[in-house]
């Protein structure tokens, strides 16, 4: 049954009148619950290169067994949160390494333990001199969990006024973000 009250156009406010400045998804699209950044924005120059994911593991097995969240939550730790893979990219490394003969998995307690094979062990062997992937992006860093977490703030900011400010304060709000804008960009343009 339609609801006019649940039609913004209706309203004449056009799509946001019911969810603030943002949409529907509100601060969701880049913040979690937990004030942290997700998507695009959490890992803006931090994303890890083609096989890094698969190293990263093979690693990291050669260290112990771990199941795949016991992965990604060290990985995050061990670059200082500069990368935590996803499991859309963790599973299926993970079966495909499986496929490959280099790791095999056992069940745990009801999770899904992997190790590395003897393959797998002579696979890591090859890369042992080079840098793990977590110590690239860790020093690849160079302050963006900082970075990350101010923008993220600004960003909290930003919203609030929107959704609960007058039209002065977003007025003078806005101001201030285009001069920050200018600002920033003015910084890239140094030498």
């Amino acid at each position: 049954m339609h609801n006019p009250h649940n039609n913004d156009e209706s309203c004449g406010r056009g799509a946001r009148h019911h969810h603030g400045p943002f949409g529907r998804s509100g601060m969701k699209a880049a913040f979690g619950a937990g004030g942290h950044m997700h998507g695009f924005a959490a890992h803006a120059g931090m994303r890890a290169r083609r096989g890094d994911v698969r190293s990263a593991i093979l690693r990291l097995l050669a260290e112990s067994p771990m199941h795949g969240y016991q992965m990604i939550q060290e990985l995050s730790a061990r670059s200082e949160g500069a990368w935590s893979p996803s499991p859309g990219s963790v599973y299926p490394a993970l079966q495909m390494l499986a496929d490959e003969g280099l790791v095999i998995s056992e069940e745990t307690a009801g999770k899904k333990v992997f190790s590395l094979t003897e393959a797998g062990l002579a696979e890591v062997a090859k890369t042992a001199d080079q840098p793990a992937p977590w110590e690239d992006t860790a020093q690849g860093d160079s302050g963006f969990g900082e970075y990350r977490e101010s923008a993220g703030k600004l960003l909290q900011a930003a919203f609030q006024i929107g959704k609960d400010g007058t039209k002065d304060q977003r007025t003078a709000a806005v101001e201030i973000m285009n001069d920050a804008r200018k600002k920033l960009y003015a910084i890239l343009a140094e030498d």
